[in-house]
């Protein structure tokens, strides 16, 4: 509490991490040949960024390996969408997951209880005494099970916005401030992404929505904004690695990744030696799927003038996408398809969204809720920004 109320020093943030950080296992991935990378992302909604990502610069010669998580709340998790893959599995042993970085250059595994243990301690504590919202236990939280990672070169997606942790951009821009100095601290090189989440990334929220989702922006379709902060992240890395000069030479070299297939080759070596079974990859058909469908239809004609990310979030665990409790389980094939997002026209009657859930009464129960999430006007609005700033070490 009274860190919470009087805050921190930088270099009281920094001891709080090192003490994190060393009450658990940490990753040694000096060894490997090729410069280490990782990304994270502060939570959002319609979040597909890691499924490309990491295979993206896998592909450009880099060496991702993600310690990674479930999803709770409004939130998705990457371990919940890769499972959408019949057999694919993040419970490799170290040797297997080292041995996956050097052959492939790719690798994904849970965090597992042994991964800075006494923050979890720390967390448990702040939730039962509403001291959740401390921008240096936050920080310090984060950064400890990042740095156990053992890449050298991290670049933050710090989302603020309604369906983000940090409301405000000032408060994005707080919160990456405090995770670039940690960072720096312990010799890594640290670049911040400021995103906007008022509305969901991308068209699809839930798991095996979101694969589908990604592997079209693999395969070079997929929706622009999710390409967007691709390659904003992936440039960053590039161009912290020294594998490209500038950006714009880095944004090049990604894009032209996904065009020659090399991204999407990546996510295919990627998913077989975790155990996926490659049959739902070429065909994404074949993924998961809700029995039950519902089409929002819109109330009247107009512009979508703000589409509110966290209503939708909090809809889609509400038709079994996501978890309120840890241990929840979940339909990997719920979820929401967005087709109209802030600036696009829409008649009245034409869908809004389409809702997967497994019964018509789960869709009923959340369909008056999820229209509440569009607010429709008669003025073409202005179209807020995806990427608002890029904070460079």
């Amino acid at each position: 509490m009274a860190v919470y109320l009087r805050g921190m020093t930088v270099a009281e943030t920094v001891a709080l991490t090192e003490a994190f950080l060393a009450s658990g296992q940490q990753m040694d991935l000096r060894s490997l040949p090729r410069p280490t990378v990782d990304k994270h992302s502060t939570g959002g909604v319609g979040d597909t960024t890691s499924l490309v990502l990491a295979p993206l610069l896998a592909a450009a010669g880099l060496i991702v390996g993600k310690l990674t998580g479930r999803g709770l709340g409004h939130t998705g998790g990457t371990i919940d969408k890769l499972e959408s893959i019949p057999g694919f599995t993040t419970e490799l042993d170290q040797d297997v997951y080292l041995t996956n970085l050097r052959r492939i250059g790719l690798s994904m595994i849970g965090a597992g209880p042994t991964l800075a243990p006494a923050d979890k301690r720390v967390y448990a504590l702040r939730d039962v005494t509403a001291t959740v919202g401390s921008f240096p236990l936050i920080a310090s939280s984060i950064m400890s099970k990042k740095l156990a990672g053992g890449a050298e070169h991290i670049v933050l997606d710090v989302k603020y916005g309604k369906g983000a942790l940090m409301p405000t951009i000032e408060q994005a821009r707080a919160l990456a401030s405090a995770m670039r100095r940690i960072g720096q601290h312990f010799g890594r090189r640290m670049t911040a992404v400021l995103s906007n989440m008022n509305q969901p990334l991308g068209n699809a929220v839930g798991n095996s929505l979101e694969v589908k989702e990604a592997i079209d922006v693999l395969q070079g379709r997929g929706p622009a904004d999710v390409k967007q902060l691709i390659l904003a992240l992936g440039a960053e890395l590039l161009v912290s690695t020294g594998l490209s000069a500038n950006l714009g030479l880095a944004n090049k070299q990604l894009t032209q990744l996904i065009a020659q297939g090399a991204a999407w080759e990546k996510f295919v070596q990627f998913v077989e030696a975790q155990g996926g079974d490659l049959r739902y990859v070429y065909d994404p058909s074949l993924l998961p799927k809700s029995a039950e469908q519902l089409t929002l239809a819109a109330p009247q004609s107009g512009f979508v003038a703000a589409l509110d990310a966290l209503c939708i979030g909090q809809c889609s665990v509400k038709l079994g996408a996501g978890r309120t409790q840890q241990d929840s389980s979940i339909d990997k094939g719920a979820g929401i398809v967005l087709r109209k997002k802030q600036g696009d026209w829409v008649e009245r009657g034409e869908p809004l969204a389409i809702l997967h859930a497994n019964s018509q009464a789960i869709l009923q129960d959340v369909a008056q809720e999820a229209e509440a999430a569009w607010q429709l006007t008669g003025q073409q609005p202005v179209r807020e920004p995806l990427i608002a700033d890029i904070v460079h070490p």
